[in-house]
């Protein structure tokens, strides 16, 4: 359990929120890259960490978030005019660029320097693994740019989305780095009792704090085949996961992939999902492993950018429950690996009261993220850099693997730290 004093604290993300203030000093996911698709397009209304946010291409191709409200007289830049390297409000014309500068002011006499002592807030953008991200904490502190491993393959070895999730963005990151849910919710076969997941449904999970946040395991032990199935994972602070996930290409073999999710919150009580899975062998993936067909987070099949990017199946609609599936070929009667996870992580309200929680042994790795959270609110007050906001990241891979039953699932590790990595 966790009072309900430090569920507030890691929870709320606001300006001037601790947790707020923690999660402004990483570079943050915002937007896919074909949302802006070409100089002068349409701007975008944005909102992460509970601020109204505006996106736009200039006509050289530069992107630019600025806050939504014009500050002259707080009216949304979202309707301005996106022409000549800047945005242009239309309210008076008053016109900024993508780093808040003020390049004109019609509405004062052509004499007048006004202009030149108006600037609007800004943010910096970077653009890696078909995402654009941006950094929203003092100018001071920027941290290196993204640079997982699945933002630097080509874009033929990757597949990105991004989803809705109708909670608070703490319950969404806690079931992704919940391991052993997986051997229930995501038992999409109830006749196949040769899965891993369900041949071991109480794995032993240990964890390994790190300088971005930590590295675990989790091990289903497979006595009768003197083996066991290891998943390795990554938790880099403050929302991404990194996990195992091997896949059986064209040729019939299995070939090197891994997957994962950043959790980005929108405000307190709704998060964005971005989705990943690359490939960091030759041959790149396939349409559907790229589409992130059957994950629940496919594009336009599963997800409805028309409709803010949600998820067709919702709780509006009782994620589309199918009660004789759940009988007879589902856990669940839910359709997606994610739309199950997102199903039953809303069902916990927005923000989910952690007082009322009673916690097993498989919940090793939330209990982890939770302190170092916590920590990290801590030490960003006392000026310090929270971990994960360097480059301490850099090179990490996740995998898995069967294993014999006594060997350490750290044997694991030249693969999970490839050559160069921290």
């Amino acid at each position: 359990m966790l009072s309900t004093q430090h569920n507030e604290t890691i929870t709320r993300v606001g300006p001037g929120t601790p947790m707020g203030e923690v999660l402004r000093r990483y570079w943050i996911p915002v937007l896919l890259d074909w949302e802006l698709p070409a100089p002068d397009c349409d701007p975008i209304r944005l909102k992460i960490l509970g601020e109204s946010l505006v996106a736009f291409k200039d006509t050289s191709g530069r992107i630019g978030i600025l806050a939504d409200a014009c500050p002259h007289r707080r009216v949304s830049l979202y309707f301005g005019r996106n022409e000549e390297n800047g945005l242009r409000c239309v309210y008076h014309g008053w016109k900024f660029d993508v780093e808040g500068k003020c390049l004109d002011m019609p509405s004062e006499p052509a004499t007048s320097n006004f202009k030149d002592k108006v600037r609007t807030p800004a943010y910096p953008t970077v653009e890696a693994g078909n995402i654009i991200w941006a950094y929203f904490g003092p100018k001071e502190k920027i941290p290196p740019a993204p640079n997982f491993e699945w933002t630097t393959v080509p874009d033929t070895h990757r597949g990105v989305s991004k989803v809705l999730q109708e909670s608070n963005w703490l319950q969404a990151v806690e079931g992704g780095i919940d391991t052993s849910h997986s051997s229930f919710l995501h038992n999409n076969d109830l006749s196949d009792k040769t899965l891993l997941r369900s041949r071991s449904t109480a794995p032993i999970v240990e964890v390994e704090l790190t300088d971005y946040g930590y590295a675990y395991s989790s091990q289903r032990l497979l006595p009768e085949d003197e083996t066991k199935y290891v998943r390795t994972y990554h938790y880099v602070m403050p929302f991404h996961q990194l996990r195992g996930n091997q896949v059986r290409n064209s040729g019939g073999y299995y070939m090197p992939k891994s997957a994962g999710h950043c959790w980005v919150p929108i405000d307190d009580e709704t998060t964005m999902v971005f989705n990943w899975t690359y490939t960091w062998g030759d041959e790149p993936l396939n349409e559907a492993d790229r589409a992130l067909r059957g994950t629940g987070n496919e594009m336009y099949a599963d997800i409805d950018p028309a409709d803010g990017f949600r998820s067709r199946r919702n709780r509006d609609n009782d994620w589309m429950l199918d009660r004789e599936m759940q009988r007879t070929k589902n856990f669940t009667g839910i359709v997606g690996v994610n739309t199950q996870d997102r199903a039953l992580q809303v069902t916990m309200g927005a923000i989910a009261d952690r007082s009322l929680e009673k916690l097993g042994t498989t919940d090793r790795a939330i209990i982890a993220a939770r302190k170092l959270l916590l920590q990290a609110t801590a030490t960003v007050a006392d000026g310090g850099d929270p971990p994960g906001s360097r480059d301490e990241y850099y090179g990490i891979r996740a995998i898995d693997r069967v294993m014999a039953i006594d060997e350490p699932w750290q044997s694991l590790k030249p693969e999970m730290y490839p050559v160069g990595a921290h």
